[in-house]
């Protein structure tokens, strides 16, 4: 196997060094929200977003008076955005069944799925607003029927952004707060005075928000490890360094330490590709934000044969992975870590990200190896249930649970068994002893 690194980032160590930082603070935060609540979460508003107010909860007159404050043609496309979300949550909604089946004569197992009853759903939005979220966690959670859905989201130039603060009422949110970053999950999270804790936290984030979550992970249920936004682009000589260029600096603008990929079988368009950022660099209105996160974060890696690339894109697990070659669906086939697939020159991550349907919402820093993005299934507990309506059925099984019991050496286990075959099936079973029916006695 034969790869070569035309550029790469930052080192492994450096990265890890990163995140030791960030989960330090992360967690003295944390403590001092949960011991001091409402007081310790205004002040990180204050600090980190200079928003003060009594209550960080808006009511209804401030939300109709603020969803007032969107335009009829960005409403109509915040709704067009929502309506695809929910359409294609509904669809997989649709498709977890409820089941119960008689497994022999007596013996009903089956399972229901229900929904969470509370969810804490945060929006990104103090560099950029990110309306899209809004549809991806609140809408979803509704789909799913989550009785109590509660959405955060920092100001954004000192004010509710009108268009978050829309899409959230419309996706369904039953509570939304004005507040972001660590003291926005750990509010949800732990609770304070005001707040009442949620069951489940979704949403993407920074570093910050992303490490809360993974630290709260216990205390509440999480979607999955959703930090810095980061993209692979997978391509041959069948596309050109523009498209190449675009999809990734495309992303790379989401923040300081977005990585941003290109694998690739082609020195030519890697080569190109290389030149095209620097040109698009000086001409990107937010190139102040996506050219440090190329130096730092982006990486340019040549392969011999797609068999190599997969086995990089695989081991890479990147949350987005765009896929522009003379054989997508092969990789769609063959791919297995990663959070979402985007074939074709035809699409982007930008339409997943703000509009066609799919949830934008996807695992990070390798999670991909083992979990999916967040989907309207993440809204949902499965659980199963059992009942025996005949005597012969409670007899038979008690009889087998009672020796399997003791083979383990758990005589108390055994003994709930036995009841059931003494009372169910009329056999006398000595206490704390293996049941046997008379018919396996024969």
């Amino acid at each position: 196997m034969t790869i070569t690194y035309l550029k790469r980032g930052i080192s492994d160590d450096v990265r890890a060094d990163d995140d030791a930082k960030t989960a330090e603070i992360v967690a003295a935060t944390l403590r001092d929200i949960e011991t001091r609540g409402d007081t310790a979460v205004r002040e990180l508003a204050n600090k980190f977003d200079g928003f003060d107010r009594e209550s960080y909860r808006l009511s209804e007159a401030e939300i109709e008076a603020i969803v007032a404050q969107v335009s009829p043609e960005d409403m109509a496309d915040i709704k067009f955005a929502q309506d695809q979300v929910r359409a294609f949550a509904q669809v997989q909604r649709d498709s977890m069944l409820d089941v119960e089946v008689e497994t022999m004569p007596g013996v009903i197992l089956g399972h229901k799925n229900i929904p969470v009853q509370s969810v804490g759903c945060y929006v990104p939005g103090g560099k950029f607003p990110m309306v899209a979220s809004a549809h991806m966690s609140v809408a979803t959670a509704s789909v799913a029927g989550v009785p109590r859905i509660i959405a955060c989201t920092p100001p954004f130039n000192g004010v509710p952004n009108p268009a978050v603060i829309a899409a959230m009422h419309m996706g369904g949110a039953h509570e939304i707060y004005v507040l972001g970053g660590i003291q926005a999950v750990g509010a949800m999270a732990i609770g304070t005075e005001t707040i009442d804790p949620v069951h489940l936290l979704v949403g993407p984030g920074n570093a910050f928000v992303a490490e809360a979550k993974r630290q709260l992970f216990g205390r509440v249920g999480i979607d999955l490890f959703a930090g810095p936004t980061e993209t692979m682009v997978i391509a041959d000589d069948t596309v050109d360094a523009e498209m190449c260029a675009t999809d990734l600096l495309g992303q790379a603008e989401h923040g300081y330490n977005s990585p941003a990929v290109l694998l690739t079988n082609s020195r030519k368009l890697a080569e190109d590709t290389l030149r095209e950022i620097d040109r698009l660099l000086e001409i990107l209105p937010t190139a102040d934000t996506a050219s440090v996160s190329w130096r730092d974060y982006g990486e340019v890696i040549l392969c011999d044969t797609y068999d190599e690339m997969l086995a990089v894109a695989d081991d890479i697990a990147s949350e987005h992975v765009q896929v522009m070659t003379d054989r997508d669906d092969w990789f769609l086939e063959h791919m297995t870590c990663y959070g979402a697939l985007f074939l074709g020159p035809r699409t982007n991550v930008a339409n997943g990200d703000k509009v066609i349907g799919t949830n934008h919402t996807l695992p990070t820093k390798k999670a991909g190896r083992y979990t999916g993005g967040l989907w309207v299934g993440k809204f949902l507990k499965t659980h199963s249930y059992q009942k025996v309506t005949t005597d012969e059925a409670a007899a038979q099984i008690g009889a087998y649970g009672s020796r399997l019991c003791m083979l383990e050496g758990f005589a108390g286990h055994a003994e709930q068994c036995n009841l059931r075959v003494r009372r169910y099936g009329g056999v006398n079973v000595p206490y704390a002893e293996a049941a046997r029916l008379p018919s396996e006695n024969a």
